[in-house]
């Protein structure tokens, strides 16, 4: 009588065997998009550029530029204001990136 249930010998069948092979080369290309994206850096701006904001695909922030003009002791909010948007601007960039990072390597966007 035959055993239900598993595979004759052990082994995988050659279909399981391949999506086991396309599971692990999505993986690699997944981290591979990783680093990349990681080691990419991305700079939002705002208010006409008077604010520049830089940032990796970590989402470290590398640096601030601030345009002399848009330091005004008198109105501290706008300054506060336009280094949020420029921070929101590189992030965007950075998701942006990332969406079209992973989603060349076959894998599902919308995980940076």
């Amino acid at each position: 009588m035959a055993k239900h249930g598993g595979f004759p010998g052990g082994g995988m069948p050659g279909n399981m065997a391949n999506l086991m092979k396309q599971a692990q080369r999505m993986q690699r290309q997944m981290e591979e998009g990783r680093k990349e994206l990681e080691s990419t850096e991305f700079t939002g701006s705002a208010g006409g550029d008077a604010v520049k904001v830089t940032i990796n695909g970590a989402r470290d922030v590398l640096s601030i530029s601030l345009d002399k003009d848009i330091v005004d002791p008198d109105d501290v909010e706008t300054l506060q204001d336009a280094i949020l948007a420029a921070i929101k601007d590189a992030m965007d960039k950075a998701d942006e990136a990332g969406e079209k990072i992973m989603g060349m390597s076959g894998m599902p966007t919308g995980l940076f």
